[in-house]
């Protein structure tokens, strides 16, 4: 395994742990409100900072972005770890057990490596670029539908962002007519990790953070999928607005898609 692939999974299964005690004693959970709909709690904290911890014990000048801690800039600016202590905080509060660590790193500016951890089903999804991707170190690949057609797709909706609310529903009433059936699990970097796995054929979302989307678009571009922006290109991480799966079903989405978007999701 990748040196810092190692330490990305040590870092992620401390902070699993802390998520899981967490999870068994909502009642001691701390959570405030970050803005409408966004919530944070203690546990997201210290499992950042379990995370960040770690990572610096090994590697003590590299760069970070996490959700909760923001930036923090290091000598070596040109390794930038990107973290999601818990992606799913709303499931973890009202105790549904669908959630996840999400832990990526780019070096220069490109994606590395990927860690994304599920601390109830204890099933851990990595990637190394150029490498494959793995479920507990086995090979994973994207599924091989056609096209929309059949399929199972995940999505999630624009609470971040509702002036996309219209457009979102437009989107969701063409897929929904063309799919088998459409998941809504509330945790993006599962949704991507379930995709990479074959679990699910294709995903769409609007107005996601690069800490949402960093680890899981790794692992489905190393799964032997494609993921591109609504106008079919690399920009996701900063439009925010994804679409991840096989490649033709890439097409097939954004060929639904793309006649739907307003001007300003275009671009």
């Amino acid at each position: 395994m990748h040196p810092m692939l190692t330490i990305a999974v040590r870092a992620a299964r401390k902070a699993g742990h802390i998520i899981a005690r967490g999870f068994s004693e909502l009642d001691l959970v701390k959570t405030t409100t970050k803005s409408e709909n966004d919530f944070v709690t203690n546990i997201d904290q210290d499992a950042e900072r379990a995370i960040i911890d770690i990572i610096k014990q090994s590697y003590p000048l590299h760069s970070f972005v996490g959700e909760e801690g923001g930036a923090q800039s290091g000598e070596q600016s040109d390794y930038q770890w990107i973290i999601d202590p818990l992606d799913g905080t709303t499931n973890f509060i009202r105790g549904i057990p669908h959630f996840a660590v999400s832990i990526a790193l780019h070096v220069k500016g490109k994606p590395e490596l990927a860690v994304v951890y599920d601390p109830i089903k204890d099933e851990l999804f990595t990637a190394c670029r150029g490498q494959g991707a793995q479920l507990d170190e086995y090979r994973i690949r994207v599924a091989s539908n056609k096209d929309i057609r059949g399929g199972i797709f995940a999505t999630g909706f624009p609470f971040k962002c509702r002036e996309h609310t219209d457009v979102f529903f437009n989107i969701l009433s063409s897929v929904f007519e063309q799919a088998a059936d459409i998941r809504r699990g509330g945790s993006a970097a599962l949704d991507l990790a379930y995709v990479a796995a074959g679990r699910i054929d294709g995903f769409w979302e609007l107005g996601l953070k690069p800490w949402d989307i960093a680890a899981g678009e790794l692992i489905v571009r190393e799964a032997g999928g494609m993921v591109t922006d609504l106008a079919g290109g690399h920009k996701y991480l900063e439009s925010g607005h994804i679409v991840a799966g096989n490649p033709k079903v890439v097409a097939s989405t954004l060929r639904t898609i793309q006649p739907l978007l307003t001007n300003n999701l275009k671009r």
